[in-house]
């Protein structure tokens, strides 16, 4: 099958979140991912990444198949492209194409191992890596599903768990994606794990990177569904990393599922839109303990202490 691959250049001076914004425009074209790529990304430390070059540009690229869908997702992209541009964003649309390669296995050049809280790491299937002590890897294969690891949102979630996870809690993951928070608790001593996503392709993912990762069967669960609406027990421990008007409405009903004193860590948090979650936890039964952000981004975790009302 033939592809084409649409590359979309950014200056990094540009807004901060001008990746997630270009995303977006992929999404709306139903791409199914995007990879970005930066001049700037370093290898971790002590990890040698071998023959891989370094991208010359800042861009987010995607890919679609060559068929009769094909000029109608190009409309779809120029026109979200263009509307970027009207607001002073500085990009450039590029056109190429690929033969007989499969799309998704092309972003896999720029995923290399990282660290992203104190003792997890993050290592890609298809990359070596030796940890040095203490250090906890996760094995990710993300596939078609959201959670590489490397996103703000992510390792702001890793973090909070790390700090909030007692041994044999059981664990809640909302929005999974690849999996990769749930992964995360088990290394860190979780009891039972427990996994939801309204998109199929990210439960079976989730389920592949679990077990890659020797977490046994019994002792996780997925449950294709939205938000919380199939969950039937309450948990000590709650993770969400969606976006925040998402949350917004998971908080209406997410009581019904916690501990008391159970703790609620979410991210995927414009920092603009940190105070009006924080401010919808409150109302909902939950003492705010901390607000954390990186690159625009923020994460919040929460005590749950009981209804106000």
């Amino acid at each position: 099958m033939k592809w084409i691959e649409i590359k979309v250049v950014f200056e990094p001076k540009e807004h901060v979140l001008v990746e997630e914004l270009i995303a977006s425009v992929f999404e709306d074209a139903n791409t199914g991912g995007v990879a970005v790529e930066r001049p700037d990304m370093e290898p971790l430390e002590g990890w040698d990444p071998g023959p891989v070059s370094k991208p010359d540009l800042y861009c987010v690229k995607g890919y679609i198949p060559a068929d009769d869908k094909a000029e109608a997702a190009c409309r779809i992209i120029e026109q979200g492209i263009a509307g970027l541009k009207s607001q002073g964003l500085d990009l450039e649309l590029i056109y190429g194409s690929l033969a007989d390669e499969d799309w998704s296995e092309t972003w896999k050049e720029y995923f290399r191992p990282e660290k992203i809280g104190k003792h997890i790491v993050v290592k890609p299937t298809w990359r070596d890596y030796q940890p040095s002590s203490g250090e906890i890897v996760l094995e990710i294969d993300p596939g078609m599903a959201f959670g590489t690891g490397t996103h703000p949102t992510t390792s702001m979630c890793v973090q909070l768990i790390e700090t909030h996870l007692k041994p044999g809690d059981s664990f809640l993951d909302i929005g999974t994606g690849s999996g990769i928070l749930m992964i995360a608790a088990a290394k860190l001593g979780a009891g039972h794990l427990t996994g939801t996503d309204f998109d199929p392709v990210a439960v079976e993912t989730a389920e592949k990177n679990l077990v890659l990762n020797n977490i046994p069967g019994e002792r996780f669960q997925l449950i294709t569904g939205h938000l919380s609406g199939q969950v039937k027990k309450r948990f000590p421990l709650v993770a969400a990393n969606i976006l925040a008007d998402v949350i917004l409405e998971l908080l209406d009903d997410l009581g019904s599922i916690m501990e008391e004193n159970g703790i609620f860590i979410c991210s995927g948090i414009l920092e603009e839109k940190a105070d009006r979650v924080a401010l919808k936890m409150k109302e909902k039964g939950f003492k705010v303990a901390v607000i954390i952000k990186k690159d625009a981004w923020a994460a919040i975790a929460g005590h749950y202490i009981g209804s106000t009302r």
